[in-house]
């Protein structure tokens, strides 16, 4: 009974904890916008600075509609790691923001939206990369285990970084 009581009580808890999530990160670029926008827009070249990419070299892709335009989409099948589901460009603002729909099918199916915002600051441009959804009571319980927010930024840390050396 008393085992009972503690599983209807850590469900209780994990109940009450928010389902949404929203990540941000963000670091300076010694590039202009018009450098950085091509890799942001055109999935191809998200190839050459997506920590995501680097995790799985075999990942199946599939590239759909025109490059770097609204409707332009790419379903991917990875490992474990990468996962399987597709990104699709639902609204840009040329060398200041692209706007994506990721739908994941596994490991878990999720529907976020990733914002990347490019601002120029002196001779440089801060890129900022954000994505938030609604994990549902999944996310709940997982993230009193895990800490996702750390887990992803260490993602968005990394990619900016791959960016910068690009740029």
């Amino acid at each position: 009974m008393l085992a009972l009581l503690a599983v209807a009580s850590f469900f209780g808890y994990v109940s009450t904890r928010t389902s949404e999530f929203r990540y941000v990160r963000s670091g300076l670029i010694s590039a202009p916008p018009t450098v950085i926008f091509p890799y942001l827009s055109n999935f191809r070249l998200g190839a050459e600075w997506s920590p995501y990419e680097s995790r799985d070299p075999a990942m199946k892709r599939v590239f759909k509609g025109t490059e770097g335009a609204v409707g332009s989409m790419m379903e991917f099948d990875g490992n474990s790691d990468v996962g399987a589901g597709s990104l699709e460009i639902t609204a840009l603002t040329p060398g200041q923001k692209v706007e994506l729909r990721q739908l994941m099918t596994r490991p878990v199916a999720a529907d976020n939206k990733i914002v990347y915002s490019l601002t120029p600051e002196g001779n440089q441009t801060r890129f900022s990369w954000e994505m938030s959804g609604d994990g549902g009571f999944f996310t709940k319980l997982i993230g009193v285990f895990i800490d996702c927010e750390k887990m992803v930024a260490g993602d968005f840390e990394n990619g900016i970084q791959k960016l910068k050396e690009l740029a």
